[in-house]
């Protein structure tokens, strides 16, 4: 489109969309239903260590097949060339459905949660759908002031985990948790119990694989791209390793045991009830960074829909600053459906499922790019190929057959959706006039 202005997006900002996307509701949500299941602190931080194993072998994946197709969309434009345009609009359907609403709804619930442990508030519901519109009407008008805004609340959410984290190097608990390795460990690793957790696991690491939804809108796609992924990815799987530990560290496991809030009880046996209080209302605001990302991204996969399929061109129009505002809109309004309708567990399950069938079918297919796409100038090459790719294909259909058979009204949901995408998929290109 000629007369627009498109401002692209610099390394910092893209890593910091990565950081924001994964850092959020998971890791100050989930460790109160892992420990319902697990009781050996070993065993939980071995559970977020392989997750941060597995969020880095998938963005080393992501890195080259991104590198590879460096345009905007994410799974949709990657699984459209490496496997055919079907699975590609299914994937994009799923993101323009829930994969990017449902996380914003959680994210938003979660946020209000924290907010109201700091002060009574009557109507959280009606405050989590307030941050949504208010940082969708930043994100729909101008990416220059939407970028800067992502990039200053993630330097807040980072600056203070870490001292959240240091702040526990001063603390000494009132109960006895062992870190160590137990007899019956690999029994605890290989229960049912570590799978189910894993999928929370892999819920809070979710967003490494953020950045390639704005691949077409990075400077020097090619190369920044996989730096962000990468970069991202290890500095999120650090924080999470360690702020698992000192919740961990600070808090019983029985006072854990599902509960949501899991950021607050640390953080007032830490500082006290009332700065606990304080530093939940923060937890609150880091949140905004996570919904501020997620609302970033996803419309992203929408343009890119719109721009190729002609029965869903409404979702590639912009403004005058090259923002896909009527994607932007579209999102945030299934968005604030969901926070309405729908229960935080259940929501997360599935969309784990959903989400994690994509990623699967994604990182597998950089065997196909290896095979079909032997010499693409500039291209990453993923290190240490191919064991990255089938760590995280085998742990992946592990955790998927049990989500299944754990929560199979979720997963028969996820399914559900998926497969309308097929239908819709198929109309769309009935009515469209052949070549």
């Amino acid at each position: 489109m000629f007369g627009v202005h498109v401002h692209k997006i610099g390394l910092s900002t893209a890593i910091s969309v990565v950081i924001a996307n994964m850092i959020g509701t998971g890791v100050f949500t989930s460790l109160g239903f892992q420990v319902m299941g697990l009781q050996s602190g070993f065993s939980i931080i071995m559970l977020w260590a392989l997750g941060g194993v597995l969020a880095l072998c998938g963005a080393f994946c992501y890195a080259e097949i991104g590198s590879a197709f460096p345009e905007n969309g994410g799974e949709y434009n990657y699984l459209s060339k490496l496997y055919h345009p079907a699975i590609g609009f299914m994937s994009g359907w799923v993101s323009v459905t829930v994969g990017f609403a449902a996380p914003i709804a959680a994210a938003s619930v979660a946020m209000s949660n924290y907010y109201c442990k700091a002060y009574a508030f009557e109507h959280p519901l009606a405050l989590s759908a307030g941050v949504i519109l208010l940082i969708t009407v930043f994100h729909a008008i101008n990416m220059k002031a939407g970028s800067s805004f992502q990039r200053v609340f993630t330097y807040i959410k980072l600056i203070c985990i870490v001292v959240f984290v240091f702040s526990a190097l001063f603390y000494q608990p009132e109960h006895h948790l062992v870190f160590f390795a137990s007899d019956n460990f690999s029994q605890e690793v290989f229960s049912p119990a570590f799978a189910v957790s894993l999928i929370f696991v892999t819920y809070a690491y979710s967003g490494w694989n953020a950045a390639a939804y704005i691949a077409g809108e990075i400077k020097q796609s090619n190369k920044n791209l996989p730096r962000a992924l990468i970069y991202g990815t290890l500095t999120v799987a650090v924080l999470y390793t360690l702020l698992n530990f000192v919740f961990l560290y600070t808090v019983p496991l029985p006072e854990l045991k599902g509960v949501v809030e899991v950021g607050y009880l640390s953080a007032s046996k830490l500082f006290g009830a009332a700065m606990g209080a304080k530093v939940s209302l923060l937890i609150a605001v880091l949140l905004v960074s996570t919904v501020s990302a997620m609302i970033l991204a996803g419309p992203r996969v929408m343009q890119s829909m719109g721009q190729h399929i002609k029965g869903l061109q409404f979702l590639a129009i912009t403004n005058s600053r090259g923002v896909p505002y009527v994607a932007v809109l579209l999102q945030s309004f299934i968005a604030l459906c969901m926070v309405f309708t729908s229960s935080f567990e259940s929501l997360i399950t599935y969309v784990s499922f959903t989400l994690n069938l994509f990623t699967l079918l994604t990182v597998f297919g950089i065997f196909i790019l290896r095979k079909n796409y032997k010499a693409i100038p500039g291209a990453y090459r993923s290190p240490l190929f191919p064991l990255p790719a089938l760590i995280f294909s085998t742990v992946m259909v592990w955790v998927l057959i049990h989500i299944l058979f754990s929560h199979p009204l979720e997963s028969v949901m996820g399914l559900g959706t998926v497969l309308l995408g097929l239908v819709f998929y198929f109309l769309l290109r009935k009515n469209e006039p052949s070549a």
